[in-house]
């Protein structure tokens, strides 16, 4: 299983071997073995999700605040999404630096987002998208965060014309990025 490097620490694209013939395809989408040979990270993944959203739907962008923080793995099941992270780790040469990748059914690809970032996703595709991750540790509503997705500071591209995107209103909620990372900082 190829884990690709990117520019941000920790963070690894997976670009699966797909057998592919005249019957259809088949790839192993995950393999804790292999992940961990590959990447050097041993910890297990403990809790599933996945979620299906219609084009212009943006999720995000989400975080934990320590000692909550959540790694995952993302992927893509049917459909296109530009998926963004945010290096939130106060140490980092990276931090505040942002990372995009387009995730599909048709590519494959998967991103392991460590802990100490925030993510986000908007859905490309017309016809939707279903999208699945991993987490290495479970849901912790109390301790739940954010950046509103459109924050000026990040200037992220999302790829979807404003007036198309669709936010919750609780996403609607969400901080700028100056003030969610006074906030998640305090929790180091």
């Amino acid at each position: 299983m190829p884990f690709v490097p990117t520019p941000l620490e920790g963070v690894f694209v997976f670009e699966p071997h797909v057998f592919e013939d005249e019957r259809g395809y088949f790839y192993e989408s995950f393999n804790q073995k292999v992940f961990e040979e590959a990447t050097g990270i041993t910890r297990p993944f403990v809790q599933d999700n996945h979620s299906f959203s219609y084009y212009g739907v943006m999720r995000g962008l989400h975080c934990q605040k320590p000692p909550f923080e959540q790694a995952k793995l993302v992927r893509v099941l049917s459909g296109e999404v530009l998926d963004v992270i945010v290096d939130l780790r106060p140490n980092s040469p990276t931090f505040a630096q942002t990372y995009s990748i387009v995730l599909s059914a048709q590519n494959r690809k998967q991103l392991y987002i460590p802990r100490g970032f925030a993510h986000g996703f908007v859905v490309l595709s017309r016809e939707g998208a279903e999208f699945a991750y991993k987490c290495d540790n479970f849901y912790a509503p109390k301790h739940e965060s954010g950046i509103i997705y459109n924050d000026t500071k990040l200037n992220i591209d999302w790829q979807v014309p404003s007036h198309l995107i669709k936010v919750s209103s609780k996403d609607l909620q969400l901080k700028t990025f100056e003030e969610m990372i006074a906030d998640y900082q305090a929790a180091y």
